[in-house]
């Protein structure tokens, strides 16, 4: 794409991502979803209650129950707010619902 100056409109080419919604008890779902701990961990704050904290550049952060984690195509992994990923993620099915023609 050439130099473009001035205001221009943008859309945000499709992507598509692996996620995971962090419910507070779906622990052992998002520790094989991280893969590594190096990316975060899931710490017991309760009787029964979890919080999982995502390892960021930054600094750790907690994600809330309800708020989703993305795994980038680059191979990292932040949170999302339920509200914006609704609006900027829609579910994409699994490829295993396609029915395959294999010629004979």
């Amino acid at each position: 794409m050439g130099e473009i100056y001035g205001v221009a409109t943008y859309r945000k080419r499709p992507v598509e991502v692996k996620a995971l919604r962090w419910t507070g008890a779906n622990l052992v779902d998002m520790i094989d979803f991280l893969g590594n701990p190096r990316y975060g961990r899931v710490e017991p704050v309760g009787k029964n209650h979890y919080q999982l904290v995502l390892h960021m550049s930054g600094g750790d952060i907690v994600v809330p129950p309800g708020d989703w984690v993305i795994r980038g195509n680059q191979g990292g992994y932040h949170p999302c707010g339920k509200e914006s990923f609704a609006q900027v993620y829609e579910y994409v099915p699994p490829l295993a619902d396609t029915v395959m023609h294999i010629p004979v």
